[in-house]
């Protein structure tokens, strides 16, 4: 146990990144092989794995961050983390733009797609329970958000920030999470059996989602904790993500699911821009030292 820890001790990112990787992907590729008896799931046959791949899925973040923080520090890290998940007395501001940031970014994409064609109607205006689909976007959100920034912002965004800029750690950690979704948008997204082969497919999604959405957003999601230090904040700004993601994204599978996500990453980048230029040194900025273990109400601007 004792080289274990030590090994945990000099690394911990790798094996938060190890952890969280092997008891996710662990979790959906067992699901996907259990009911289909392989792993080349049509999105119908990927859809009722999800009760199990879900769930699985999103504890994997949060246990390897809870795990990982137990054996580094101990009661005194599970006090830290509780107290920046507790911590809500931040400036309005950051509210506003962790709310909000993700429906403008999402929604005007799809909005001029939708103008030219029928295939790119948000999923709101095309299910006929419009409550039901605002509903279910909600819970989704709050759970996603709340399970994967435990592990995400609680405990690999502050060790990033001892070695790197904020815009680094974000895009450090930010790959690392597109790369980690990459089981949910390939076979959710029918991109086994949607009409788009895996080689096609794969450079699209990396430059649309990976290295495109998810690392805009995951850079602006550092930003937003660099200014308030709370895990609540960020979930809340990863709950925003995940519910309009649901609410604003087309249902046609095949072609037109690799179309929108470029707009969006577009967008989201210029976003990126905006606050790199009115926050001029703050985003690449040489680093500066940020203890592991932020106590509430430290750190609030």
């Amino acid at each position: 146990m004792q080289p274990l820890a030590g090994s945990v001790r000099q690394h911990p990112l790798p094996w938060y990144f190890a952890v969280t990787f092997l008891l996710s992907w662990g979790a959906i590729v067992t699901a996907v092989w259990a009911v289909t008896g392989g792993l080349s799931p049509t999105p119908e046959q990927f859809q009722r794995t999800l009760p199990a791949t879900v769930p699985a899925m999103l504890l994997g973040p949060a246990v390897a961050g809870l795990v990982l923080t137990g054996i580094l520090s101990g009661r005194e890290g599970y006090r830290d983390l509780w107290a920046r998940l507790l911590t809500w007395r931040v400036d309005g501001r950051w509210y506003l733009f962790a709310l909000l940031v993700a429906p403008v970014t999402l929604a005007v994409p799809v909005l001029v797609l939708w103008i030219s064609s029928l295939d790119y109607a948000p999923r709101i205006a095309a299910e006929p329970d419009r409550a039901g689909t605002l509903v279910t976007a909600a819970v989704l959100g709050l759970v996603v958000g709340l399970l994967e920034e435990i592990g995400w912002t609680g405990f690999a965004i502050p060790r990033a920030r001892e070695h790197y800029s904020i815009l680094w750690t974000g895009v450090l950690v930010g790959v690392l999470w597109g790369a980690w979704h990459f089981f949910v948008n390939f076979w959710g997204g029918g991109g086994t059996n949607g009409g788009v082969p895996l080689t096609v497919f794969m450079p699209l999604w990396v430059a649309a989602v990976l290295a495109g959405q998810l690392t805009a957003y995951r850079v602006l999601m550092v930003w937003v904790y660099e200014h308030t230090g709370s895990v609540s904040v960020a979930a809340l700004m990863h709950a925003s993500l995940a519910a309009f993601q649901f609410i604003l994204n087309p249902l046609t599978p095949g072609v037109p699911q690799q179309v929108y996500p470029w707009g969006q990453a577009a967008a989201m980048w210029l976003v990126v821009a905006a606050v790199a230029l009115t926050h001029r040194g703050e985003m690449t900025g040489p680093r500066r030292f940020l203890p592991i273990h932020i106590k509430s109400g430290h750190r609030r601007r």
